[in-house]
């Protein structure tokens, strides 16, 4: 289900889109996403710094958007949040010395520290990768071009975290006792 609530905005802003136009969609949009977060504070009693920030990038992007009736702004929105991403964690683990990825997730798995301090890596260089992708196709292609982008290149995120959940798995504990086999 919460599969679902990840992708239903993204879904409907192309839906909207195809029917009608970009300033229609980032109004669809805005609503899925204000709904969508709703739902995960009904669900989870808290937003993320994810969520809140996806949330205000949407809603100052899309506003700038339709207030100023100029899709360069909804189209940039990804860039951003992926670009200040990847600042974020190379900052963090380069200037602070701080593994966020370690710090987010860290009490959900047990991993060794250079496992962490890759994937801290990782996550820089893909977020830099999406960032700069976003901007070369918002720049240089149609919106129309950018809008189908949008719905299929959620094929690079779904690569990047089950290619992440392959890294990882051979260094999480199993949970299953261990068997023994019978003496003799």
């Amino acid at each position: 289900m919460k599969i679902l609530i990840d992708f239903f905005p993204i879904l409907l802003f192309f839906g909207a889109f195809k029917v009608y136009d970009i300033y229609v969609a980032t109004g669809v949009l805005m609503a899925a996403t204000l709904l969508q977060m709703g739902l995960i504070y009904a669900i989870d009693r808290k937003l993320t710094a994810m969520h809140k920030i996806t949330l205000a990038l949407v809603l100052i992007f899309g506003t700038l958007t339709l207030v100023l009736h100029d899709d360069r702004f909804i189209k940039w929105k990804t860039t951003v949040l992926y670009a200040a991403m990847a600042i974020g964690l190379a900052v963090a683990v380069w200037v602070m010395n701080k593994n966020f990825l370690k710090l987010l997730l860290g009490s959900h798995m047990e991993l060794p520290d250079p496992v962490w301090r890759r994937l801290n890596l990782v996550w820089v260089a893909y977020c830099a990768f999406m960032a700069l992708i976003n901007a070369y196709v918002a720049a240089y292609y149609s919106t129309e071009a950018w809008v189908n982008f949008k719905l299929w290149g959620y094929a690079f995120p779904l690569v990047f975290i089950f290619g992440q959940g392959f890294y990882i798995a051979r260094y999480l504990k199993s949970d299953e006792p261990k068997t023994e086999g019978p003496s003799a």
